[in-house]
């Protein structure tokens, strides 16, 4: 695995300083790379009935409302040192933008590159779209 880009590891820091994590004190910041290579960032964003928007849905809804459709990578950031992995409904959600090709990394809380997975292995068997079809 190859070390990052600084000015990833920057947003990534940046964008889960901003998160809204009073119930959890987990903050998960996150960062997905669109098919034109534009990059998105989001935060875990908690509420007091405890049904909050993680990182990475935040980030992809970022993506989509700018009008794309495709996940080239994600990035996760947690608060420690340990693997902060996208939640089950994360991975669906990745899923449903992802394709062979998309990368998914899990960083530490310095940015350093913990684990990189591709779409089969973070979620295998996974439901799509062309289950639907």
């Amino acid at each position: 695995m190859s070390e990052l880009d600084p000015s990833l590891v920057e947003a990534l820091v940046a964008v889960r300083g901003r998160a809204y994590a009073p119930y959890s004190h987990h903050p998960v910041g996150a960062v997905v790379v669109g098919e034109s290579g534009r990059r998105y960032a989001g935060a875990n964003v908690e509420v007091a009935h405890y049904k909050g928007l993680c990182a990475e849905a935040s980030a992809i809804a970022a993506m989509v409302s700018a009008g794309e459709r495709r996940l080239r990578e994600v990035y996760v950031i947690g608060p420690g040192e340990h693997l902060c992995t996208p939640c089950g409904d994360c991975r669906q959600r990745i899923r449903e933008f992802a394709d062979g090709e998309t990368r998914i990394r899990v960083v530490d809380a310095e940015g350093r590159l913990l684990k990189e997975y591709d779409m089969a292995t973070l979620l295998p068997d996974a439901f799509g779209p062309e289950n639907l079809a």
